[in-house]
């Protein structure tokens, strides 16, 4: 079975020969860029301390290339599945929302952003929809407040 090698690390999932072959493309190319600048910068920096330090940042930056490389040979194991969220299931958690909050609030108080977003998620409709519903909830809450201020 080709799944038995696939684990999740960081919440991202990863083929462990995928995930050994980077490491060691890693370890390669930072280390590799390290003795290689360490062994050039010798000559050119009086002090040795500070040839070392400046081959570490080139270390840190053949860590970096060595990333790049494995994301270049090794593409993700992610399996991305869309599906139409259910119209009755979303109509439930609009049902949920206003039972817990006692209503959703209006979409006219809303930024134009946040409107524009849940047009492009195609949710306006649903929360429009939902605000008449809003309006009685807010008019039986407000009559409650009244008869018991009363």
């Amino acid at each position: 079975m080709a799944d038995d090698n696939l684990y999740e690390v960081w919440g991202d999932t990863v083929d462990s020969r995928h995930l050994l072959a980077a490491i060691a493309i890693g370890a390669a190319c930072s280390l590799g860029t390290f003795f290689l600048a360490e062994h050039l910068l010798t000559g050119w920096v009086e002090s040795s301390q500070m040839a070392r330090a400046y081959a570490m940042l080139l270390g840190i930056l053949g860590s970096l290339l060595g990333g790049g490389v494995s994301a270049c040979l090794f593409k993700p194991k992610r399996h991305v599945v869309e599906h139409v969220a259910d119209p009755a299931w979303r109509q439930q958690v609009i049902e949920e929302l206003r039972s817990e909050y006692g209503g959703i609030g209006q979409l006219s108080d809303l930024p134009q952003e946040v409107r524009n977003e849940l047009r492009e998620l195609g949710l306006e409709r649903l929360f429009d929809q939902a605000e008449p519903a809003n309006a009685a909830v807010a008019c039986t809450s407000t009559a409650t407040l009244k008869r018991g201020a009363a």
